[in-house]
């Protein structure tokens, strides 16, 4: 089992910036590729980014391109989201989750990610 706990979401206006957070426990932290999903009312669940065991490759989506950045610290078991440029279509739970399997074309589906967190709220306002 791994523990995903997320934290850094906030309200803030367009333009501003945010950094999640994703601290997992249970097991080994570089044995995982990471990625970040979000969801908003009424949407379904869209791949924000994705990060391989020791962070060599790194995939966004076109609406995180240029102003999101996803890292990962593994002496921390930790893996960021620098959010910037924010905007209000920006707003949505945001999810990080886990899967053991190598990097390949699937990073992109959630169904193929075991461990999820519980998300943490990111609001945009005008």
């Amino acid at each position: 089992q791994v523990q995903l706990v997320e934290s850094g979401g906030g309200s803030v206006q367009a333009g501003d910036s945010l950094r999640l957070s994703c601290v997992a426990s249970g097991r080994t932290f570089s044995n995982y590729l990471m990625a970040w999903f979000r969801q908003a009312p009424g949407e379904e669940r869209e791949f924000v980014a994705a990060i391989s065991q020791d962070g060599s490759i790194i995939s966004y989506a076109e609406a995180a391109k240029g102003r999101f950045t996803i890292s990962r610290d593994n002496a921390k078991n930790t893996v960021f989201l620098q959010m910037n440029s924010l905007e209000p279509k920006d707003t949505a739970a945001y999810y990080c989750a886990a899967r053991d399997q190598l990097y390949d074309s699937s990073y992109a589906f959630g169904l193929t990610y075991a461990y999820w967190g519980q998300g943490t709220q990111v609001t945009v306002s005008p």
